[in-house]
C-alpha cells in the first residue's frame, strides 16, 4: 500500500504524474471560492445553515484547491495616494461605476465614454443565487466596438501583487495548493458582448475581433508573465475557451481564437515550472487534440452527454498519458439523483478515471449548487463523492 501523502502532496504529485495513495477528490468551488458563513453580507447564500455541513466537509475531507487571482489595482491609484494629486487617473478619465440596492437586488451599471460614443453594461446580482447576471452588455454593435478599441493602452494598466498569493498559500499549509485563476483573451472579449452578437462578430469580422482579442489580451499576458515568475511552479486554471466549443463555434475557430492566444501564457506558465489546467464546459471532443497540443497539463471539466459530448474512459484512454483529467460529475446530477444511483456512478467515474496507465485524475464535480437552501438529498450526494474517493 503507497505512502499515505497529505491534501498537497497528493495534489502535487497527481499534477506532476507520480504515483498517489488514492485518487484526489476535489469539490471545485465549494472550498475553492471563498464562502465563509460568518460574513453578513446579506446576499452571501452561504450564511443560510444548509451549507455549514457541506463547507466543512470540504474544507476537512477534500484534496483544496483554492481559486485565487492575484490582487490587482489601476497603476495610477497607488502613486496618485502617495503623491498627494488630485490627478485622475487614466482609468477615471473614461469610466464611471455605480451601485445601488433594492428589493434583495444589488445592481452596478458601468459607463464608458470613448470616441464620442457612450457604452453602457449592467450587471444583476439576486440575493438568494450566488451568481452575477449580465443584463446588458457593454458592447451592442460594431461601432460600439469601434470605440471600445480606441481606449488607451493605459486604461488597462494593472499593479500586480502576489502576496496575497503567497500568504493564502502559507495558510493552507499541507491542506491543499491554491491555483492561480484567469480568463483568456477570447473571454475577456466575449463577455463584453451578448452571445448573438459576439457570435456574429467572430463569424463575420475575423479581422476586427482579432483587433479587439489583441487589444485585450496584452494586459493579460502582462499579468501572467509577472504572476508566473513571482509565483512560480503552481498550479493555473484558464477559462473562457467554452466560448470557442461547438455549437457556439466550430472548431477550426476554436483554433484561430483559442489556441493562438492561450499558447504564450501557457509557455510563460512553463517556463517558470508552473501547471495549466484548461477550463471548457460544452462539447470537447473536437477539441481535445489541440488542448493536448498547446500543451496543457491539465483539463476540466470532462462534460459527459448530454450537457458535453465525451465519455471519461475514453479521453483517459487517448489523452491519459498526457493530461491530468478533473471531472466529471455533472452538478445537475448530484442535485437530483437518487442516492443509491448517484453512487453507482461515482463508483463508475473512479473506474474509468483511473483505469489503466495514466498522469493522473482529480475526482470533481463539473460546478456548484448556487442557491441559498441546500437540498439535504445533495449533500447526501456530496458525501458519497468524498467518502468513495477517500476510501478507493
Amino acid at each position: 500500500m503507497p505512502t499515505p501523502l497529505t491534501r498537497r502532496e497528493r495534489l502535487m504529485t497527481t499534477l506532476r504524474g507520480g504515483a498517489v495513495d488514492r485518487p484526489a477528490v476535489n469539490l471545485y468551488e465549494i472550498g475553492g471560492l471563498r464562502m465563509d458563513p460568518l460574513d453578513p453580507d446579506p446576499f452571501n447564500v452561504y450564511r443560510d445553515p444548509s451549507w455549514g455541513p457541506l463547507l466543512e466537509l470540504a474544507e476537512h475531507h477534500t484534496d483544496l484547491i483554492r481559486l485565487r487571482s492575484p490582487v490587482r489595482t489601476q497603476s495610477h491609484e497607488a502613486w496618485d495616494r502617495a503623491a498627494g494629486s488630485a490627478r485622475r487617473s487614466v482609468r477615471d478619465e473614461f469610466l464611471t461605476t455605480t451601485t445601488v440596492e433594492e428589493d434583495a437586488c444589488r445592481t452596478t451599471r458601468v459607463t464608458i465614454r470613448v470616441a464620442g460614443r457612450e457604452l453602457t453594461s449592467t450587471l444583476r446580482r439576486d440575493a438568494d443565487v450566488d451568481t452575477l447576471w449580465t443584463v446588458e452588455h457593454l458592447i451592442k454593435d460594431r461601432d460600439d466596438l469601434l470605440a471600445y478599441l480606441q481606449l488607451p493602452d493605459e486604461f488597462f494598466d494593472e499593479t500586480i501583487d502576489v502576496q496575497p498569493l503567497i500568504a493564502e498559500e502559507q495558510a493552507l499549509g499541507d491542506a491543499g495548493i491554491v491555483m492561480v485563476d484567469t480568463e483568456d483573451p477570447l473571454c475577456a472579449a466575449a463577455t463584453l458582448m451578448s452571445m448573438q452578437d459576439y457570435t456574429v462578430a467572430a463569424f463575420t469580422d475575423p479581422p476586427l475581433f482579432h483587433r479587439l482579442l489583441e487589444k485585450v489580451a496584452q494586459p493579460i499576458y502582462r499579468r501572467t508573465q509577472q504572476v508566473a515568475r513571482e509565483f512560480p511552479g503552481r498550479l493555473w486554471r484558464i477559462y473562457g475557451p467554452e466560448y470557442a466549443a461547438e455549437p457556439y463555434l466550430p472548431p477550426h475557430l476554436f483554433d484561430e481564437y483559442v489556441v493562438r492566444y492561450v499558447r504564450p501564457m501557457v509557455t510563460a506558465i512553463h517556463a517558470h515550472g508552473g501547471f495549466v489546467r484548461l477550463h471548457c464546459h460544452g462539447r470537447t471532443r473536437a477539441l481535445l487534440d489541440m488542448v493536448a497540443a498547446l500543451p496543457a497539463d491539465a483539463v476540466d471539466p470532462l462534460e459527459p452527454p448530454p450537457h458535453g459530448d465525451v465519455t471519461l474512459d475514453d479521453v483517459r484512454r487517448r489523452y491519459g498519458q498526457q493530461l491530468v483529467l478533473f471531472g466529471n460529475l455533472e452538478v445537475a446530477d448530484i442535485e437530483q439523483m437518487p442516492a443509491d444511483q448517484f453512487d453507482r456512478l461515482v463508483c463508475t467515474t473512479l473506474e474509468q478515471g483511473t483505469a489503466g496507465d495514466g498522469r493522473g485524475f482529480v475526482l470533481m464535480p463539473t460546478a456548484c449548487p448556487i442557491g441559498r437552501k441546500l437540498a439535504p438529498q445533495t449533500l447526501t450526494n456530496y458525501e458519497t463523492i468524498v467518502h468513495r474517493a477517500t476510501n478507493w
